[in-house]
């Protein structure tokens, strides 16, 4: 089957911005956007729980040529599909097993849940979570194993090549560089390496227009009508 039409549900600056800069790397701007309020509590909304019962972004809507209408949940998910549907864009690796594959694999993996996990936890215990539920130990151990464990390993990467996987962007890229980003917002992966990864990834068209509306991110969620309905 071929894909007609794709749509992406978002919110500024969230895991939703991987996609949306995939998206623009593979298909410009032929795709819709639909907005979802987060901090709104949108999300726990009875009409978007048929869409994602797991209330959260992004959610990208895949129509079919047949008329199927399908939904994929997963960020990394959505980012490994779109650079095998579209391998012109020249993203992934081919499918083939070869150790290019293997190592692309590996870090989009390694970005949307090792490090994810880490910076996730920082941010629950410190702007999502009230007050009596945060818990600064957590906190502490997170930003300890980051920097002493993934910025290492992501500096030594950086230090041989420019991109997570060599000498060109792919899909991994999508994944780590977001997460990078949002590591420094966080007051990680403030070295002049990650400084100079960032600053070539911003070159790109796509990852431009994908955090364009990054000024509507709010950072603090605890004063929002989401703080009642959170649910992890």
């Amino acid at each position: 089957m071929l894909i007609q039409h794709l749509k992406l549900y978002h919110y500024p600056a969230s895991r939703s911005a991987r996609t949306k800069w995939m998206l623009h790397e593979v298909v410009g701007d032929a795709f819709d956007v639909e907005n979802v309020d987060l901090y709104a509590a949108v999300q726990y909304s009875a009409e978007f729980l048929r869409v994602n019962p797991n209330h959260a972004v992004p959610v990208l809507e895949i129509t079919w040529d047949n008329g199927a209408v399908q939904h994929m949940l997963e960020s990394a998910a959505m980012v490994a599909f779109l650079a095998d549907a579209f391998p012109d864009a020249g993203l992934a690796p081919s499918p083939d097993a070869s150790p290019e594959r293997a190592d692309y694999l590996h870090m989009l993996h390694f970005g949307s849940t090792w490090m994810d996990m880490m910076l996730w936890q920082i941010r629950a215990h410190e702007h999502v979570l009230p007050e009596a539920e945060r818990d600064p130990r957590t906190v502490a151990r997170y930003r300890k194993k980051f920097r002493e464990e993934i910025e290492p390993q992501l500096a030594a990467r950086l230090e041989r090549a420019p991109f997570v996987c060599g000498q060109t962007l792919t899909a991994a890229d999508c994944i780590v560089g977001h997460a990078v980003f949002w590591a420094r917002g966080y007051g990680l992966c403030r070295g002049e390496i990650f400084q100079r990864y960032m600053l070539l990834i911003s070159q790109r068209p796509g990852f431009g227009a994908a955090f364009s509306d990054v000024r509507e991110f709010v950072l603090d969620a605890t004063q929002q009508p989401l703080s009642a309905r959170f649910t992890g």
